[in-house]
């Protein structure tokens, strides 16, 4: 893979966010084939590398009663080497959709000789498992699992170190396109191998998001990402004092992360999961407010944001869908420690403008479950592997 260098790098506190990088070509050929001194803003990641990170890394992959056949695209689309893990939020009752999902990777599973996991959300051993590690915040009024992607998040990192993993990325599974999942977990790779610190995050932008009307068009911006990039932009700048447009990828969807670092952070419930990340790592290391992370403040984090060749259709799910996404994102800057007077003002105005608040009204605060490490994350980890068998899809 051919991938531009980071041609800039905002500091805040220890934690450093490249600016966009683009791949220039998905593939580079051999690993002796150097690329020559003049294309010194490219950087050449050869497949041996690419398959290094691979071979660490599990992909996550949350689902809700998506199609079949989107969901199997997706799996298809994971390379060989990485360690497939499913949560499942979908239905029992009626049609047994979470059967179904098992049944269709399990059939993938054995025509490519890969192993998989696969495990519903409201699994009552999960639930047990975090309340005897004291992990509460994991569950809900019933004592099982909360609803919500960032909860299923959590649930596939703890599977993913239960099952070794030193990487873990996460993919939507309602992507139409199974060569876009390819590239994001090899632009996943990439962004790990450039990586200064053990506590690094890989966040994909997508180079087009269509939209078909009749004709196809090709999108650059999807209209949450844009406002939420903005105001999160705007967060950096009323601490740095220089504008700045560096944060484009606020709501990816498609990010990975080192295990170091998915074990300190919070994860915000709902569509505010992905910009927590980003305002949670500003607050905890941003050198702002006070931290007791000695080792990654003296490490930092490094912060990928990589874009992609191919383009990103999903599922379409109504302006309902968008709304409470962008309230859920704004929230997350809103209630923040950082966000000023100015800033809260212009967040509400923009949420009023757009019709989502009424004159007077704040913004819901977002639920946030606490880092795994604040848990017996090791004594969940080894409840999961005690009965780790259930969930592999090949036994």
């Amino acid at each position: 893979m051919f991938i531009e260098s980071p041609r800039y790098t905002e500091r805040l506190g220890s934690v450093r966010l490249n600016h966009v990088q683009s791949v220039i070509a998905l593939d580079s050929g051999l690993k002796n084939q150097l690329p020559p001194h003049s294309a010194m803003g490219v950087v050449k990641i050869d497949e041996e590398t690419i398959k290094h990170y691979e071979d660490r890394m599990a992909i996550v992959i949350p689902v809700k009663d998506e199609k079949l056949k989107l969901f199997e695209g997706v799996v298809s689309g994971v390379p060989q080497d990485c360690l497939v893990i499913v949560v499942s939020n979908s239905q029992r009752e009626k049609v047994d959709r979470f059967r179904m999902e098992g049944d269709a990777l399990d059939q993938l599973c054995r025509f490519t000789l890969r192993q998989a996991l696969i495990v519903h959300q409201k699994d009552p051993a999960i639930a047990r498992a975090a309340m005897d590690a004291d992990y509460n915040d994991l569950l809900d009024e019933d004592g099982l699992v909360r609803d919500g992607k960032s909860e299923a998040m959590i649930i596939g990192l703890l599977m993913a170190k239960a099952a070794g993993k030193e990487y873990v990325g996460f993919v939507d599974a309602d992507n139409y396109f199974p060569g876009a999942v390819l590239e994001y977990v090899r632009n996943y790779a990439a962004g790990f191998s450039l990586a200064q610190s053990r506590y690094s995050m890989v966040r994909i932008l997508w180079q087009y998001k269509p939209k078909i009307s009749g004709i196809l068009y090709l999108r650059k911006w999807g209209r949450i990402s844009e406002v939420t990039n903005k105001y999160l932009n705007s967060l950096i700048s009323t601490k740095t004092g220089f504008e700045t447009e560096v944060v484009r990828t606020s709501n990816a969807g498609e990010h990975a992360m080192s295990m170091q670092l998915a074990e300190i952070l919070p994860f915000a419930s709902g569509y505010a999961g992905e910009p927590q990340e980003l305002v949670s790592m500003f607050e905890n290391f941003g050198g702002i407010l006070p931290t007791k992370d000695i080792k990654v403040m003296e490490q930092g984090i490094d912060i990928f944001q990589i874009e992609t060749r191919n383009p990103h259709l999903h599922e379409e799910k109504g302006n309902e869908h968008l709304n409470e996404m962008l309230l859920s994102s704004l929230s997350t800057i809103y209630h923040s420690p950082l966000c000023d007077e100015e800033l809260k003002q212009a967040i509400l105005a923009e949420l009023i403008g757009q019709g989502i608040l009424k004159k007077g009204e704040e913004p819901p605060p977002v639920y946030i479950n606490a880092p795994l490490k604040k848990g017996k994350v090791l004594q969940l980890v080894e409840a999961i592997q005690s009965d780790f068998d259930k969930y592999h899809v090949l036994h």
